[in-house]
Parts: C-alpha cells; structure tokens; sequence
C-alpha cells in the first residue's frame, strides 16, 4: 500500500519534470537527483544539501541574503557534471567526497575543501535512448555510485559508495547502494546559496 501511494504521488511529479518522449540530454545545465532501491526505505527519495552534507528525503538548507527577489531554493539541483551546486553565490559551491568517504559540499564564499578530500570524478551519465532520465555517478577511489548510511536521528545521509568509509553507525553493512537517478532540470541558480 505504501509503495502504491508513493508511486501515485510521485510518477505524476515525474511525468511532469520532462516529457517522456524526450531523451535525456548529453549533458544537462542542471539536475536534481532521485534515490532508486526498490524495496527499502529510501526508494524515490530526493537528494537534499544541507549541513554541507547531502541527504535522502527532508528539505534542503538555503540562505538568500536578497530582502526580495530570492529564488525558491525549495530543492537541491546540481550543475553541469554533478561536480557543483547550481547557486547564484558568487564563487559557487563546488562538491566534493571527504576523506571519511561522506558527500559534502563548501561553504558559500570559501573555496577550502579538507586535505585528503577527492574532487571526483562526478559524472552525468545520460539514460538509455528515450529515456528522460540519467545516472549521476562518483567513481574516485574506485567507488561504485553512492550509499546512503542511516545516522542516530533516523536520517540517510550520502556517502560514496567505499568499502572503508567512516559512517555514522561504525559499520558499512548498514549503508544501502542505491542508483541515483539524475533528473534534467531548467531550474539553473534554483537558489542563492546553500547551507
């Protein structure tokens, strides 16, 4: 019942992002991203930045210091190859993997990234031949996608998918892998900055 009502409420939500009669484009100006593991708790979940880390489900954390105008900042879109977020701060936000194997991203106004944190490669992978919708990809340090790990406030945070990665609850067996689904959006500079 509960996969029925989330599949009811979200292929519309699908449908409506772009026209299934359009093949995905080779390399989109924008994205958002969409967790696909059937069968668990993370299914259809979106990816969201917040904290400077990225998440399964929730909201992103925006901030626009603009007094009118701000865009909506109501969901999280990558730029380009994935290796960015697609923001209006000057300088951008560039992510990046930590060296405990965890998704991040920087600071607004600040290029610094921790020693020992890989740079990619993130990649768009366009979908099949008509199909709208591609695969967002990590595969430094001979990772194989992404996992999402769950954390003691029953949140999944992004890590990528690396056998000795340092996740939340000390073990990489309670992570879940799961394909991640990249959706081409118009939605360039979706919001001022990150949080």
């Amino acid at each position: 019942m509960k996969l029925e009502l989330t599949s009811a409420l979200l292929l519309p939500l699908l449908a409506a992002a772009v026209p299934s009669t359009r093949p995905a484009p080779e390399h989109p100006a924008a994205f958002t991203v969409m967790a696909a593991r059937s069968a668990s708790p993370i299914h259809f979940l979106p990816m969201n930045a917040a904290g400077q880390s990225f998440w399964l489900g929730g909201s992103p954390a925006t901030y626009c210091p603009l007094p009118s105008d701000c865009p909506p900042g109501d969901k999280t879109v990558l730029a380009g190859s994935g290796a960015a977020l697609s923001v209006v701060v000057p300088g951008g936000q560039q992510i990046y993997v930590s060296p405990e194997g965890a998704l991040k991203f920087t600071q607004a106004h600040s290029a610094y990234i921790p020693p020992g944190s890989s740079y990619g490669p993130f990649a768009y992978v366009p979908g099949a031949p008509n199909q709208p919708f591609g695969h967002y990809n990590y595969t430094g340090w001979g990772a194989s996608g992404f996992m999402a790990c769950p954390t003691e406030d029953e949140n999944w945070q992004v890590f990528a998918a690396l056998k000795n990665a340092t996740v939340p609850s000390g073990n990489v067996a309670d992570c879940l892998g799961f394909s991640a689904i990249a959706v081409p959006s118009n939605e360039t500079g979706n919001t001022w900055q990150y949080t």
